[in-house]
């Protein structure tokens, strides 16, 4: 068996990147992009008025002058005006231009304003430059703003917007199709026997996708029939970049994914990580280049595998880089009898000095996918046999 860490290089050694396309910038969050953006303008274009109140001359109020006689109203988007004279001041709107022959902005906190005229209250000091956030001093013309492979979220969003891009160039988002097999799996809602379960794996992993901002997701039931399975899996292979299989990937008699997607023409990367849960994961390559990932169908498995594994590779191929792996410290000793990597389901929670720690929430096994509810993800434990102690530090997986 390989390592976790052996099954990340072979997957992203195997993995195509994605093509790329324009979109608007509405339909951009979540995206990968796949182009620099470099500021349009100077940040601020302007001498930009930071807060409602009077532009000034400082220089005439340092000179004793406490009652001003307000020349006009300049509101944000207005073309700027001109000082008339330094015992004048202009009203002024937060976002305005500086007016000309201006060089401080008193808020209107520190004035009264009475029949056209302005008196600064006492105590109150002006400087040149207050209040006013001046032209470039955020970024300049061409600054490079955002790099090619990061996540767009709603700031990035924003500052492309804020460069003029009404459009930008992300990854395209991949065709998934999730298929779960078993004969014993029955939808939620329809009539149940008693050997039967309900299809759940599915759905996790269909809302696990989602919520990373995957939209193009199918979903599709097949029985444990080698023929059937060669049949629907050849349709999904030629019309999907990406194949997420749940069940039938270990020893039994009736683990058929192996074979029918070997008889396909799926190129075996790997079969068997050595970790729990999820040992019995398969990856494979099919004959054009679609990613197969063959997950274990107990549901613990199936979610750690995604999370460990299918998420990371397909922010892979579509160009993502620069991604930190979140650390944190558990919150109890937890101790690994097996001479596998294990991955610990846990709930976060900040302690008095906010500081945030992982609580182990082990399960009753694979198949214990209640235990889940009120979790926030897993760490990943090295081999043992040992103990590792409260404070133990080590890389984080959210659902």
């Amino acid at each position: 068996m390989i390592s976790p860490a052996e099954a990340d290089a072979l997957i992203g050694e195997q993995l195509t990147c994605l093509p790329i396309e324009s979109l608007p910038l509405v339909q951009c969050t979540g995206a990968v992009l796949r182009e620099n953006v470099y500021a349009e303008r100077d940040q601020p274009p302007f001498d930009r008025v930071a807060m409602d109140g009077i532009a000034v001359a400082s220089s005439a109020v340092a000179k004793g002058r406490r009652r001003l006689q307000i020349q006009a109203l300049q509101a944000a988007g207005d073309v700027p005006l001109t000082l008339a004279s330094a015992d004048q001041a202009i009203e002024i709107m937060t976002g305005a231009v500086l007016p000309a022959g201006c060089d401080a902005i008193v808020p209107v906190e520190q004035l009264d304003l009475q029949d056209g005229h302005a008196f600064l209250k006492d105590q109150v000091k002006v400087m040149a430059g207050q209040n006013v956030h001046r032209r470039g001093s955020d970024t300049a013309q061409g600054t490079l703003l955002l790099s090619s492979g990061i996540h767009l979220g709603p700031p990035e969003i924003a500052v492309a917007a804020g460069a003029g891009m009404p459009r930008i160039r992300v990854s395209a988002q991949p065709t998934i199709i999730v298929v779960s097999t078993g004969n014993e799996l029955v939808e939620p809602g329809d009539p149940i026997e008693a050997h039967q379960v309900r299809r759940s794996n599915a759905y996790g992993i269909v809302t696990a996708l989602r919520q990373r901002g995957f939209q193009r997701i199918a979903d599709d039931h097949l029985p444990d029939d080698l023929d059937a399975l060669r049949r629907r899996l050849r349709v999904h292979l030629d019309t999907h970049d990406v194949l997420i299989l749940s069940g039938g990937v270990s020893m039994g008699k009736l683990d058929l994914v192996p074979r029918a997607l070997a008889e396909l023409g799926v190129r075996e990367v790997f079969h068997k990580i050595s970790q729990r849960p999820g040992k019995p994961m398969w990856f494979g390559i099919g004959p054009t280049g679609t990613a197969v990932f063959a997950l274990p169908g107990n549901p613990v498995s199936t979610l750690v595998c995604l999370a460990r594994y299918v998420v990371p590779g397909l922010y892979a191929a579509m160009g993502e880089t620069g991604r930190a792996p979140e650390k944190i410290a558990i919150a109890a000793p937890v101790e690994v009898k097996v001479a596998l990597t294990s991955f610990m389901p846990v709930r976060l929670q900040n302690d008095e000095w906010g500081r945030n720690w992982a609580h182990p929430c082990p399960t009753n096994g694979s198949g214990d996918f209640a235990a889940l509810t009120g979790t926030d993800g897993f760490v990943e434990l090295p081999p043992g046999p040992n103990t590792f102690a409260k404070g133990f530090v080590t890389r984080l997986y959210r659902w």
